[in-house]
């Protein structure tokens, strides 16, 4: 929600061009609150409050504005004055700006860039998106193995400003192949003369620039690492990945395996920022492949139609059977989801998640099966056929449960993402399963003429 509060004020500062408290405006302040109360400002009063911070200030207040404010102000300002501001954004930072503006807007400031950080942007956009080498910055602290202590600090002060985080140093040969790392604590209590060299640790975990941006996420997330460097085949050293990176990653992650399991295709931007047209394709496709699964559970009520019209108690106990089947199927489904995604569940283990989910049909079938049958007792003509529900309740759940654990395990096998097998998708699959199971055991119980 857009914070309101300063927009009058600010406004009237901006209309009566009251830098001082402008600039007071700019570094009272933590940055991000800064931009919190510049959210209700057009691009072009955004950009104008900026102009009274200091630059360094300025690329960090917006930094915290909304993708879509930024690439408001890009597209809108003079395009000289945006060149140079972008030269100085963080350089994974510039790059996603830039892949949100219009490619022709980005033409035209592209050869207005200094050419170094053009050349930077260039190499980073070559990357595929989702890769390691999509989110990376190049932006990090090199040192050579024979640098004595003493002079790390000196040397940081070189490179400082441009750098994206100095806790971990990053020691590479001339050929700039990764030989090891030093922290600043490392620095700061070694003896003066002693190289880097002998202090630097040289097991490091490091990633593929073309690795799955998840998997790199998982790695940071188990080594509790600020920062992962990123390599080539030849173990040279391109960038690091920060641990903000790597939240925005997870929460990247989190959001679109929600939205799959959920039965909506993974959103680009935000759901208010969406078009409708959009929204409406993405939802559009997911149900019209439930509604496919929807009709082949009617058509499998219309197969049993002459059971159901000789046995007629047993309609009032489908909406049960084939819910409770579905929601069963939903809460396996989910738990291995979530588990492949932390870690917890390998592929190698889909033997014993077979087995646990096996045991969990039968023992959650069991009880509510119990229920069940004295649910059915008022309506059945004998015990024998109320016995139907109990037993249709087990099967369902167990099947309930192992298609729902087992098809994310052959998603991810089969190199997919196992959210993709939705929750909806799951419940779908079950409700045909449930009407043939249904149906099968009431004629193994009660025949076709029972009433």
């Amino acid at each position: 929600m857009t914070n309101t509060l300063y927009l009058p004020e600010l406004r009237e500062m901006l209309a009566e061009n009251d830098a001082a408290a402008l600039r007071e405006f700019c570094t009272a302040l933590h940055p991000a609150r800064t931009a919190e109360f510049m959210e209700g400002l057009t691009g072009q009063e955004a950009w104008a409050v900026l102009q009274h911070a200091e630059l360094p200030l300025r690329v960090q207040i917006f930094g915290f504005l909304p993708i879509e404010k930024q690439v408001e102000i890009v597209e809108q300002e003079e395009r000289e004055a945006i060149a140079e501001f972008i030269g100085e954004l963080p350089p994974d930072d510039r790059v996603d700006l830039l892949q949100e503006v219009e490619p022709w807007i980005v033409e035209e400031i592209m050869p207005l860039i200094a050419t170094d950080e053009r050349r930077d942007i260039q190499r980073l956009r070559q990357y595929p998106e989702g890769t390691a080498g999509a989110i990376m910055t190049t932006a990090f602290a090199r040192l050579s193995e024979d640098l004595p202590v003493d002079q790390v600090k000196p040397t940081l002060r070189e490179q400082a400003e441009d750098l994206e985080t100095i806790y971990y140093l990053y020691v590479v040969d001339k050929e700039d192949h990764l030989r090891g790392l030093i922290s600043f604590r490392e620095v700061v209590m070694g003896d003066p003369g002693t190289p880097v060299g002998d202090l630097m640790e040289r097991d490091l975990v490091s990633v593929n620039v073309l690795e799955d941006q998840e998997e790199v996420a998982e790695k940071v997330a188990k080594y509790d690492l600020l920062a992962i460097p990123v390599v080539d085949e030849e173990h040279r050293m391109l960038g690091i990945i920060t641990h903000d990176d790597v939240i925005d990653v997870m929460r990247e992650e989190a959001t679109e395996d929600a939205h799959m399991i959920g039965g909506v295709a993974p959103l680009r931007e935000g759901y208010l920022e969406t078009s409708l047209g959009t929204l409406t394709w993405k939802r559009g496709i997911w149900l019209a492949i439930l509604f496919l699964a929807a009709l082949l559970t009617a058509i499998a009520l219309d197969h049993y139609e002459g059971v159901t019209q000789q046995i007629t108690w047993l309609v009032l106990f489908i909406p049960l059977v084939i819910s409770t089947g579905g929601n069963s199927g939903n809460q396996s489904a989910t738990l291995v989801i979530t588990a492949l995604s932390t870690g917890d569940v390998e592929l190698g283990d889909w033997c014993r998640v077979v087995w646990r989910e096996l045991v969990m049909g039968i023992l959650l079938g069991g009880t509510l099966g119990f229920v069940g049958f004295f649910c059915a007792l008022p309506v059945a003509p004998t015990y024998l056929s109320a016995g139907v529900i109990p037993v249709t309740l087990v099967l369902v759940v167990m099947a309930g449960t192992l298609v729902g654990s087992l098809l994310p395990l052959v998603f991810s096998r089969l190199g997919l993402d196992p959210a993709m097998m939705s929750n909806p998708f799951v419940a779908g699959i079950i409700d045909v399963l449930g009407i043939i199971i249904y149906m099968h055991v009431a004629l193994a119980f009660v025949g076709p003429a029972s009433n």
